[in-house]
């Protein structure tokens, strides 16, 4: 199969969908691979290190869709890259397809075979694939949100883990999973004050079990959220539905209640946000306000950290690329039934429940698509 590994052109997106290690498994198996030049240049992969594992580089994006098998990328193909998506090929990225009806109507209209990190699960549960770049939103979003807690930034200017005679800054974690449970870590590590939220029990008491007293864990309701929030200098939003648009559990009634300076990220804006008043932002313009509360939206926060990202996804990414490689995308997904949990788009159908409930679209099962 020839695997094609273009540029990421998202604002601000350096991070690329295969390593030089990935391309020598693949061309090892007989693959062939075309990565367009400097496509990992920004996080310290150069063209030579792909050409030493066996890949061809080429100038530009056009010849890479016009002639692979199989996109390999990063983040949702934008506008120009959806154009040139043709029947039959597959496309392996995170497409993040429920608050994005643009995209999705793209990507049926293509006949491409749209394979999403984010819902393919994992043997032992969970969303492997998602994961790695949920720990690193997750770590992310204490530095981020202490950051701007300074006044420079636009915050209240308040250092979140204190000092001696000072008390340190809460920070109200709105949901326990993987997020979730590494912004506790972070924040615990900096000494903030730190409240979860979540509706799951049970996870609150495996937290418990390994924070102990140094967090509070609380069952998520309306009138706990209303509290947290309102005494919050930070709130992360770490609320995940898979392939589902997220909820809006803080409402702008809530927003404003908290305290001029306070800030808000929102680990869930890919898929649409959990704060009523979240919209997408970009890297280059990461913040906005609302009543006084600053609000972090970036839609691939893991980006700026590009380099560390590239390795942490493309460990979790390349076992299934070279499944769909070596086998193709049907007999791959016959299987594995985790994989197939990843098809979304095929052949101008809906494969995944959720994404068809939220962007009202008819549900085809994949299966049906295999037979």
């Amino acid at each position: 199969m020839l695997v094609g590994v273009p540029k990421e052109i998202k604002n601000q997106e350096y991070r690329v969908g295969l390593t030089p290690a990935g391309t020598r498994e693949l061309v090892g198996r007989g693959h062939q691979v075309l990565v367009q030049k400097d496509a990992g240049a920004a996080v310290g992969l150069p063209d030579e290190a792909y050409v030493a594992a066996g890949a061809t580089v080429c100038g530009d994006a056009q010849e890479i869709f016009a002639r692979a098998d199989m996109i390999i990328k990063v983040k949702e193909p934008q506008a120009v890259e959806r154009a040139m998506l043709r029947r039959g090929q597959i496309l392996y990225t995170y497409l993040h397809l429920a608050p994005d009806r643009e995209q999705a109507t793209d990507l049926i209209a293509s006949g491409a075979v749209c394979i999403a990190y984010e819902t393919i699960t994992g043997p032992g549960g969970g969303l492997p694939l998602l994961a790695p770049m949920s720990e690193v939103a997750g770590r992310m979003s204490i530095q981020v949100a202490a950051a701007h807690l300074e006044k420079p930034a636009g915050g209240m200017g308040l250092l979140l883990a204190g000092v001696p005679g000072v008390a340190p800054g809460h920070v109200v974690v709105i949901g326990g999973g993987t997020v979730g449970t590494n912004a506790l870590q972070m924040a615990v590590g900096m000494g903030a004050r730190v409240t979860i939220l979540d509706t799951n029990v049970e996870r609150l008491r495996h937290l418990d079990l390994i924070f102990g007293n140094r967090i509070t864990t609380m069952f998520s309701s309306a009138h706990s959220l209303e509290r947290c929030v309102a005494s919050a200098d930070a709130v992360i939003g770490a609320v995940l539905i898979p392939g589902a648009t997220a909820p809006k559990l803080v409402t702008r009634n809530m927003i404003s209640t908290m305290k001029k300076g306070a800030v808000v990220v929102d680990v869930a804006i890919d898929q649409g946000g959990c704060f009523e008043t979240s919209h997408p932002t970009t890297h280059a313009e990461p913040t906005f306000v609302v009543d006084g509360v600053v609000h972090y939206c970036v839609a691939n926060m893991p980006g700026a950290v590009a380099r560390t990202s590239t390795f942490a996804l493309t460990n979790a990414t390349l076992a299934h690329a070279i499944a769909l490689a070596g086998k193709g995308w049907k007999r791959a997904m016959s299987d594995d039934p985790h994989l197939r949990a990843g098809l979304n788009v095929c052949e101008g159908q809906v494969t995944h429940e959720a994404v068809a409930k939220a962007l009202g679209h008819k549900y085809v099962h994949a299966e049906e698509l295999l037979a």
